[in-house]
């Protein structure tokens, strides 16, 4: 009788083919299938020869080769390739078989699939995957959510792919139900978007401000890497800045200034706005990345607007050590903005979310692992109802320690014309955050003033709303209130 495979995968593009590969390589035998067919031959002929993998030219023939309750997961495009293939695959599988998408789904999608599927007598999760190809190939952070029951049946094989930290615990648990999977890995890139940027606001200011060469910076970059920053990031950002092109010098000064995106960065900053979350670094990155695209007229107003000359005249090592504090402090808000947003989105959807856990998800295999989220891990073991990072003892003498250093770099990029936002959006939120009174209580006398919208009073009950006649001609009449 021929050997079932524990899994089967739709899709061999650089995800899927790694995935599978890492997959076999833990024991398991892996049905593919690919909706150009030639590439499943190619494979099977190629990087899978002589390997535990059985190939499938059809859904049919591949469900048919699965081990029961048959595991159908699938890396394809975002969208409607998901809702395509999940509709092609239903009419091959049994109650209690479990669809699996892989790939980086907008989390309601997951929400709406997960009901669909189940409403089919089907199980559905919805997993991140982060890591890249060499993370898929060697052990990628997953992120699994949807049908609790569909956990037990693959816990083995994920755990046994994904990344492993110091202890071996592996960098992949059951997250929640329905689409809490996809919404930890979209929150795990807008964390991404915001790591990137302000390396980049660092690595500008030490350009065109301080002067610094590639290799120069290269070695600022190496020495942060063994310290409080040490984390994939900065260790390729170290890499790339010492890389030469084929005439000798640096290759990342020839790459054009216009980034590119996928969009789940832009998801994040949507979700924040949806729950009233201040997710301020993470939306200036996004933003970051829309100015950068507008080069054409970047080019033309750098022809017709005047601005400071960038010229600096202090201590270089001193503004370095700036440079490294502003970073570190500007990366605590980033990850204590994001928490923020996966706490109101459990409220919002009745997720339990195991914050240490995903701390813990996050430390190997992914884009932004780092020792930085042990320290975190920590934090929420120690007080697992913490309500921000920031009110961490830890976190608050980090955060307390790299402000000076954080100003001085915001005010001399400032004074310079070196844009700086994620950096700069980062200490005005710890600013906000640790002012017991903001001016916001004349933003509603404004809004009451024009539009009737009431207010609270600081000398009556919350929850107790007033509406002052200001120009002596409005009634009594006030405005419902909207609350995020």
């Amino acid at each position: 009788m021929t050997k079932k495979a524990d899994i089967g995968l739709i899709g061999l593009a650089v995800m899927g083919e790694n995935l599978v590969l890492n997959m076999e390589s833990k024991g398991f035998t892996v049905g593919v299938f690919n909706r150009t067919v030639e590439k499943v031959d190619k494979f099977i002929n190629g990087r899978g020869a002589g390997k535990n993998f059985i190939g499938a030219h059809s859904i049919e023939e591949l469900c048919a080769s699965l081990e029961r309750p048959r595991k159908v997961m699938m890396l394809v495009k975002a969208g409607k390739a998901v809702d395509d293939f999940i509709d092609l695959i239903i009419p091959h599988l049994e109650p209690g078989d479990i669809i699996i998408d892989g790939g980086n789904s907008h989390f309601p999608d997951t929400i709406r699939r997960a009901k669909y599927v189940e409403s089919k007598g089907l199980l559905y999760i919805g997993t991140g995957v982060s890591g890249g190809e060499e993370g898929a190939l060697l052990g990628p952070s997953m992120m699994p959510g949807g049908s609790p029951e569909a956990w037990p049946h693959v816990k083995e094989i994920f755990q046994a792919v994904a990344a492993k930290v110091e202890d071996g615990s592996p960098c992949c648990d059951w997250v929640g139900e329905g689409g809490a999977g996809h919404f930890v890995k979209m929150v795990h890139n807008g964390i991404e978007y915001g790591d990137m940027q302000i390396i980049c606001e660092a690595y500008q200011m030490m350009k065109e401000l301080l002067g610094m060469t590639a290799d120069e910076m290269h070695e600022v970059f190496k020495e942060w890497n063994q310290g409080d920053l040490d984390s994939y990031l900065i260790e390729i950002t170290r890499d790339i800045l010492g890389f030469k092109d084929e005439d000798g010098s640096p290759i990342v000064e020839k790459i054009l200034d216009t980034a590119g995106q996928k969009g789940t960065g832009k998801w994040t900053g949507v979700a924040a706005l949806d729950l009233g979350i201040p997710l301020t670094l993470i939306g200036e990155s996004v933003f970051a990345r829309c100015l950068s695209a507008q080069k054409d007229l970047r080019v033309k107003a750098s022809k017709v607007l005047d601005g400071p000359q960038a010229s600096f005249t202090g201590d270089k090592a001193q503004m370095i050590s700036d440079l490294k504090d502003a970073l570190f402090g500007a990366k605590i808000i980033s990850y204590a903005q994001g928490y923020n947003l996966m706490m109101e989105a459990a409220k919002e959807y009745g997720w339990n979310l195991n914050y240490g856990g995903i701390a813990l998800m996050w430390r190997g295999g992914c884009i932004i692992r780092s020792v930085f989220l042990g320290d975190i891990k920590k934090a929420f073991d120690k007080n697992p109802g913490l309500e921000n990072l920031l009110l961490d003892p830890f976190f608050k003498e980090k955060v307390e320690k790299a402000q000076a250093g954080w100003r001085r770099v915001c005010a001399t990029a400032l004074s310079n014309g070196v844009p700086v936002p994620a950096l700069t959006s980062a200490l005005c939120y710890f600013d906000g955050f640790r002012s017991e009174r903001l001016p916001a209580n004349l933003l509603q006398a404004q809004r009451d003033y024009f539009g009737a919208h009431t207010y609270e009073r600081i000398d009556k009950p919350r929850g107790e709303f007033f509406h002052t006649n200001w120009t002596g001609r409005g009634g009594e009449t006030a405005s419902s209130t909207y609350v995020v």
